[in-house]
């Protein structure tokens, strides 16, 4: 005789997901604001500012939250998915989930190869010289405030268009991600500090995918 075995059940989201895409959007803030502090005039102005310990400092902090940044939006990314579900249009998807890979391997690659020039380029114990350390200021801040910024652009305007679309979203988080979006790719290249658009969205949208987590859980036991 033939068993049948019972279907299984799909696997749920866990809520730590959501509250990834908190943590992200905290972690990047921070990367963001200590390559602010490294390199205050921005990529054009590296060569007139003075190499100093505290500069240096802010900047090889902001690399090292890179990784974890990344770690994290992956998770905030997958939760974005599945709070959008089965209804998404495929091709917005890829583009979401293209956009998505392509920020993360680009501020991994921006992170690593800055870090590279800046902790190998001289010997150890000394400081890197002034060619070595403008070099890979202005690395790291191209790749990641610049590049890296175009693609979060792309991924914040996929998102707000599938979530208005299905009306999985506010309005005005709707409205707030196609701003974003202009701010990511016109303003923040040339305006300091704009770039915090981007991890400020990011939390604001995660707040909103952890508490409807929270309304489904609590009206499933009420159904």
């Amino acid at each position: 005789m033939q068993t049948s075995t019972p279907p299984r059940e799909p696997l749920q989201t866990p809520r730590a997901a959501g509250a990834a895409g908190i943590v992200f959007a905290l972690l990047l803030a921070a990367a963001m604001v200590l390559i602010r502090l490294g390199i205050p005039q921005g990529a054009d102005a590296v060569a007139h500012q003075p190499v100093d310990a505290v500069r240096r400092g802010a900047v090889h902090a902001a690399l090292a939250l890179v990784p974890f940044a990344g770690i994290f939006f992956l998770w905030f990314a997958g939760a974005v998915r599945a709070h959008v579900g089965e209804g998404e249009d495929r091709f917005l998807a890829t583009v979401f989930l293209g956009s998505g890979l392509v920020f993360t391997a680009m501020m991994f690659g921006g992170a690593a190869a800055a870090a590279a020039v800046l902790d190998t380029a001289h010997p150890a114990g000394s400081s890197p010289s002034r060619p070595t350390w403008d070099f890979g200021q202005y690395l790291a801040y191209t790749l990641l405030i610049g590049y890296a910024m175009r693609m979060a652009a792309v991924f914040t305007c996929s998102t707000s268009v599938i979530g208005h679309r299905l009306g999985i979203l506010p309005r005005w988080l709707t409205a707030l991600g196609l701003l974003v979006t202009l701010v990511l790719l016109f303003v923040s290249p040339s305006v300091p500090w704009a770039e915090l658009a981007f991890p400020a969205w990011s939390l604001l949208l995660s707040v909103h995918i952890v508490t409807a987590s929270f309304r489904r859980a609590a009206a499933v036991p009420a159904a």
